[in-house]
């Protein structure tokens, strides 16, 4: 199904995932403190759902190892879903523990991504997450499920459809809240994306779909234009580029939120984002890291050519 300019634009909504997936590979590691003051000032540019972090072991992901105290610091914002990434039942219990909303339940599609991403094959880990998305659901979460890798993987190469479709089978039904496809080590291609989009739509019917998508090729802002014509509305998103996955070599980084929102305006969709504040808060986060981030407005807004204004100063003390 391909849409019309006009309807394709009437609702689209940025998922911000950058304070998890953007942070995960980063050399530098931010404090509680920052992590919250960035998240804080995502909600003040009109963020409303954000990945705050993940519930991993500390030792693989060492980024993530205060997730659970990030979540009790930055308790509830009317309005504002925090989310957190989960991929196995230890996670879940310490999401839990902590009270989150809605834990973003995760499975590769790759046998061998599964096994360096999670230490499980494909059908332990089908079996766990069946297991993991009834004990959410009881727990009263809302449950988005991930499918990574889904367009190819460099362990395995391209995809197919009809593998997708299996990995579906016995996962989709009406327990869950969303379901993500992930484009993990940025393998897609525009046709592809909407060849998957078809069988996809006609499987989960209205549950709201999610497209997370990398620029290792250069090709996801063109991934995510094939995503709406196909009638997607939900894209994952990272401040400045920020993203990768340490378990994938290669693998680049989200498309940056502020790029993003900067299209949206274009085809005049009024995402509710302040596109300004989005670019300082990138550049914010370059310094923090101490290096460049692959984001394209930011880098302009600080050259004075964002609406013809430069951005002076941050209001985010780090």
């Amino acid at each position: 199904m391909v849409l019309s300019p006009q309807k394709m634009t009437e609702d689209v909504r940025l998922i911000e995932v950058g304070m998890r997936d953007g942070l995960q590979s980063e050399k530098v590691t931010l404090t509680l403190d920052q992590k919250k003051k960035f998240i804080d000032g995502l909600v003040a540019a009109g963020l409303t759902e954000i990945q705050v972090g993940s519930f991993v072991h500390p030792r693989r992901v060492p980024q993530m190892a205060d997730t659970d105290a990030l979540f009790q610091a930055l308790g509830r914002s009317e309005g504002v879903t925090y989310s957190a990434l989960v991929l196995n039942a230890r996670g879940l219990e310490r999401a839990i523990a902590c009270g989150v909303e809605q834990v973003d339940l995760s499975i590769s599609t790759s046998e061998t991504h599964s096994k360096k991403n999670t230490g499980m094959g494909l059908v332990t880990a089908k079996a766990m997450m069946k297991d993991m998305i009834t004990e959410a659901r009881m727990a009263g979460l809302k449950v988005r499920l991930g499918f990574q890798c889904v367009f190819g993987c460099q362990y395995e190469g391209q995809r197919q459809i009809h593998h997708l479709m299996t990995m579906l089978e016995g996962l989709v039904d009406t327990q869950l809240d969303s379901i993500s496809f992930a484009d993990s080590a940025g393998m897609a291609w525009p046709e592809q994306i909407k060849q998957f989009m078809v069988p996809v739509f006609s499987l989960v019917g209205s549950l709201p779909v999610v497209l997370h998508l990398h620029d290792t090729r250069g090709l996801a802002m063109a991934n995510l234009m094939a995503g709406i014509e196909s009638g997607v509305t939900l894209f994952d998103t990272g401040i400045g580029g920020l993203g990768g996955c340490p378990f994938i070599p290669g693998a680049a980084g989200n498309l940056a939120t502020e790029d993003v929102v900067s299209l949206l305006d274009c085809m005049s969709v009024n995402s509710g984002i302040d596109l300004s504040s989005l670019c300082l808060l990138s550049a914010e986060m370059e310094s923090v890291l101490g290096r460049s981030l692959p984001g394209r407005l930011y880098q302009l807004s600080g050259k004075g050519m964002l609406g013809g204004q430069k951005i002076q100063s941050s209001n985010i003390q780090l």
